[in-house]
């Protein structure tokens, strides 16, 4: 009996013993980011609304698009695509290639949005601006790429003219209709907005003010008479021998043609539905209409060439 008592305490103070060595301190939490590293790799899909959330970089046939607070980069020659984070995280809802195509400028939704300016070769951000109140619709680089133009949606009403390389809104107005497009003249002094009821020409004019002030954006309305009442939903400068014309396309098919004078020259019905979308390649007009067909016209007649049918996964 006796023997079995002193096995029984010989084990508790073996047992102490243990306990005592034991050490007791907490382990370090493992890194997640260094255990499970994970990249995206495709993106399926997109996100966008309108047509100012699409572009093309005619220099490389790079295609941009957003999916969520991802820019898509996709090269439709060899189907590989490339990624551009948003570092705020915020919806893109608008972007546009500069015309060297080194760089793209976004916008995007949600409280306090920035306009960002992103370098295409390495996939990083090289400069943003806070100037929006709810949400950017429209953005667009001059010809020269010194100025971005941006948009704000139809609560916010504010244009504004970013120079992005010095970071300063270099002239702003507020505009009385929603925006459904920009486009800058070849020259870079001015640029053309078009919406319901809408066309307007802005004017850049060199200011006596100092360089870091922000100085009224002058507009000057286009005489639409018979047409406004319509809806324009895109619009494009003239370039060469046409810089000094601006071609818009209405959403009930209508191909117009506005002079220096800012009055409408001449237009034209679309052969095919509503108008959607609209860019010139040389001396030619190309319209993208509702049944997916794509109409070219002249430029200095709006004469009708011929058409592209879509195709039939598109049908």
């Amino acid at each position: 009996m006796e023997r079995s008592n002193s096995t029984a305490k010989d084990g508790v103070s073996r047992r102490k013993r243990n306990f005592a060595n034991f050490n007791y301190r907490r382990r370090s939490r493992v890194n997640c980011a260094v255990q499970y590293n994970a990249e995206l790799g495709s993106v399926l899909g997109l996100t966008l609304k309108s047509n100012c959330a699409f572009a093309c970089d005619s220099n490389s046939a790079l295609l941009a698009y957003p999916a969520g607070c991802v820019i898509v980069l996709h090269n439709p020659r060899n189907g590989k695509q490339q990624f551009i984070f948003n570092p705020g995280q915020k919806t893109i809802t608008c972007l546009k290639f500069s015309c060297d195509g080194n760089f793209i400028a976004t916008g995007e939704s949600g409280h306090q949005p920035c306009v960002r300016v992103f370098s295409v070769s390495d996939r990083s951000q090289v400069a943003s601006v806070q100037s929006h109140k709810y949400g950017v619709s429209c953005v667009d680089f001059s010809p020269n790429s010194k100025y971005v133009i941006s948009i704000g949606y139809q609560h916010d009403n504010v244009i504004n003219v970013w120079d992005w390389k010095r970071n300063i809104i270099a002239a702003s107005n507020k505009v009385s209709t929603k925006v459904k497009s920009v486009a800058f003249s070849e020259c870079s002094n001015y640029f053309v907005t078009v919406g319901n009821r809408h066309v307007k020409f802005w004017y850049l004019e060199k200011a006596s003010t100092p360089d870091n002030c922000t100085v009224p954006l002058k507009g000057r309305s286009a005489i639409l008479e018979t047409l406004r009442n319509h809806m324009f939903c895109d619009v494009v400068c003239g370039v060469g021998a046409d810089s000094h014309l601006t071609f818009a396309i209405t959403r009930s098919g209508l191909l117009c043609q506005f002079n220096a004078k800012r009055t409408v020259a001449r237009h034209v019905e679309l052969k095919g539905t509503a108008g959607r979308t609209i860019c010139i390649i040389n001396d030619t007009i190309l319209c993208g209409s509702g049944n997916g067909y794509i109409y070219i016209y002249s430029t200095k007649t709006l004469d009708y060439m011929t058409e592209i049918a879509p195709p039939d996964i598109v049908q």
